[in-house]
């Protein structure tokens, strides 16, 4: 089984958590969810989700996968955490993958991942990318890194991450039912 550690701070983008969160749950991976701080987190858009645990909790496991939702103010409180930044660096020298979308690639670049790679992120935050290659595509795969543009496309984004972590049979399984345009 594989294990994906999904770290939501304050001000996560709601779709974008949810969609990953779910897919790769109907995919078979054990998804853990960290609050940055606590496990009532509230969205961007007042949501509130209870996680699994706080990320203080799963700071010693070994993941397959980080996938970073995005979301304003999500993704800065999660550019600010050096555990979040550790995290990810581990995660690259460990040759595994991580993943973003919207404005988390940012915290890909602050961990230093995104060098000249092919990433995208919401053209909002586009400018902020300035050691990577900005394609402004829907998702973008780059060696070990997995990125995505926005809420709009998190269930590609997400469908891609069960691709990259089980292959394209288990895209087309999962989305007997869900219909996703793929």
């Amino acid at each position: 089984m594989k294990n994906i550690l999904v770290p939501i701070a304050e001000g996560f983008e709601e779709i974008e958590a949810i969609t990953i969160i779910d897919l790769l749950r109907r995919a078979g991976a054990e998804v853990v969810v960290a609050g940055l701080k606590k496990r009532n987190v509230q969205g961007s858009h007042g949501v509130k989700i209870v996680a699994d645990t706080v990320l203080a909790e799963v700071l010693n496991e070994i993941w397959d996968m980080i996938v970073l939702p995005g979301g304003v103010p999500g993704a800065p409180n999660l550019m600010d955490d050096d555990r979040i930044i550790k995290l990810l660096r581990d995660q690259a020298a460990a040759n595994k993958t991580s993943a973003a979308i919207c404005a988390a690639p940012t915290v890909l670049e602050k961990a230093g991942l995104t060098g000249k790679k092919k990433v995208t992120s919401h053209p909002a935050w586009a400018d902020r990318m300035t050691t990577a290659v900005h394609t402004g595509e829907r998702v973008q795969v780059a060696d070990l890194l997995v990125t995505g543009q926005a809420a709009g496309s998190a269930m590609e984004f997400a469908f891609k991450l069960i691709e990259t972590l089980f292959g394209a049979e288990k895209v087309a399984e999962v989305n007997t039912g869900v219909l996703a345009r793929l």
